[in-house]
């Protein structure tokens, strides 16, 4: 039995029922971590000595392996989140030796919950960017094919689940960085409402739109990890003090009689045929379960690349200044004096995409073009939300592509950023409305790459999201199918 390859509510059951150890757990992933990594690239940090130190404690009894819901599971995390004594880089030369002096809420309700750390994973540079290329630790590498990229800015997340080098991983999505990563890996990705998982020790790139959410192997897993993560959190005054259901238990309920909405503007000109074709099949798929489909209506939707690259930038701009070679990040030494050594610190410690979209939103923010700008931009952002709650008055929840391509090639896009930030499209509106959202495996295109179903809902409502996601994933299949040219 390969461990490696099962889901972690699969290994949990292993674990409670003693037919496998917590020690033989972490060691098949680190095995396999220590096989493929190299050519993948998904780990900026493997913890080996810690996760198997925890494993050890696990088998000798220490904890309660019955009331932990995550006992001995091995998680990802991806690089952006505070692990308290543990390297945390954001993916950049500038945070290169930065080590927490505390975990973020995220980690400390997964130690909670019996949660192993593997690792930390590659990601685009403080989350900026859809391909994992702007890493300042190389590029990830797509285990359905090498050549081309997994997505971003959790792609080392959504690559390390794919390839089984983890059960499981948290991601950060901004404009879409958790579900269209695992729409190029073939993995399930859920991002929650804006306010429902404490961002306190989140790295932060735009305040307004950073949320952290899981990365799984299948549906029933990313409800088990927001189930532990959700909740209110005092230390961050985004967190919204709304009750959190019972996912998991939530799952089983049928979606015969609800209503699906299909927004017609999702369905782009130019988009690839076999995204289409896989989207197409999907709703017949939840039409034969017995949901109503309906055409619906987000009539702002072409502006949400434009507002998201005021908005998402401008808010970048205003976090990224503290990283200034005095209070935080990388410091050149021997500098003429203090302006070259901001100015050299910065230009060593940031790469080009970081800078490029530091300078953007310190433009939109400038005096003369705020309102122009930035101003505009949020009332754009007003109006996109607004379009969702007209449309939930509708239907039940949305489905709808995740991305109109597949995955691209390594490089295809770099030299371009327009066309790198076009990917995310489908993405951008509900970040900017804050709602939930999650992508789960609909199909494979004509050269074996998976493609991603995008279901989302209202405002705290991730228990219709998965439930619809569930239900869909049980009568479609396409959950739990492995890269062909990777190692079982």
């Amino acid at each position: 039995m390969n461990v490696h390859s099962l889901t972690m509510h699969e290994l949990r059951s292993l674990l409670v029922r003693k037919e496998v150890s917590a020690v033989e757990m972490v060691t098949s992933f680190l095995e396999r971590i220590d096989s493929l990594d190299a050519a993948l690239n998904t780990y900026i940090t493997v913890l080996a000595d810690s996760a198997l130190e925890n494993a050890r404690s696990f088998d000798n009894g220490v904890g309660d392996i019955d009331a932990s819901p995550l006992a001995a599971v091995p998680l990802a995390i991806k690089d952006v989140i505070c692990t308290k004594g543990v390297r945390t880089t954001c993916g950049s030369r500038m945070l290169n030796n930065f080590k927490p002096p505390y975990d973020g809420t995220v980690i400390e309700r997964l130690r909670s919950a019996g949660a192993i750390f593997l690792g930390k994973t590659n990601m685009d540079e403080f989350a900026m960017g859809s391909s994992t290329e702007n890493s300042a630790y190389g590029p990830t590498r797509n285990p359905w094919d090498t050549d081309r990229v997994p997505g971003g800015s959790s792609g080392g997340s959504a690559a390390a689940v794919a390839a089984d080098l983890c059960s499981g991983s948290l991601g950060t999505d901004t404009g879409g960085s958790i579900r269209q990563p695992a729409s190029f890996c073939g993995v399930v990705g859920l991002k929650p409402t804006y306010g429902r998982v404490s961002r306190f020790g989140l790295v932060a790139f735009a305040s307004s739109l950073d949320q952290v959410g899981p990365i799984t192997k299948d549906v029933e897993d990313a409800a088990l990890l927001l189930q532990v993560i959700a909740g209110y959190d005092q230390r961050d005054t985004t967190s919204v003090d709304h009750p959190v259901p019972d996912y998991v238990s939530g799952l089983r309920e049928p979606i015969r009689g609800m209503r699906l909405g299909i927004p017609r503007e999702y369905f782009l000109e130019g988009m690839h045929p076999d995204v289409s074709a896989a989207v197409e099949k999907a709703i017949r798929t939840c039409r034969e379960l017995g949901a109503e489909i309906i055409e619906v209506s987000l009539p702002h939707t072409d502006f949400g690349v434009s507002a998201y690259y005021i908005i998402a930038p401008a808010e970048a701009s205003s976090n990224l200044a503290r990283y200034d070679g005095v209070k935080y990040g990388l410091r050149v030494p021997d500098a003429a004096d203090l302006m070259s050594m901001y100015r050299l610190s910065r230009s060593e410690g940031f790469g080009p995409e970081v800078k490029r979209r530091i300078m953007l939103g310190t433009y939109v923010l400038s005096a003369g073009y705020y309102d122009a700008y930035y101003r505009k931009a949020s009332q754009v952002r007003t109006l996109i939300r607004r379009d969702f709650l007209d449309a939930f008055q509708q239907c039940d929840a949305l489905v709808a592509p995740v991305a109109p391509i597949p995955a691209f090639k390594l490089g295809e896009k770099t030299d371009d950023p327009l066309q790198m930030y076009l990917s995310d499209v489908l993405t951008l509106p509900a970040s900017l409305a804050g709602i939930p959202g999650i992508s789960v495996p609909c199909g494979f295109s004509s050269d074996n790459l998976p493609i991603g179903l995008q279901i989302l809902g209202p405002h705290f409502r991730e228990d219709i999201v998965l439930r619809v996601a569930y239900q869909f994933e049980r009568a479609a299949g396409c959950t739990g199918r492995k890269p062909g040219a990777l190692p079982r």
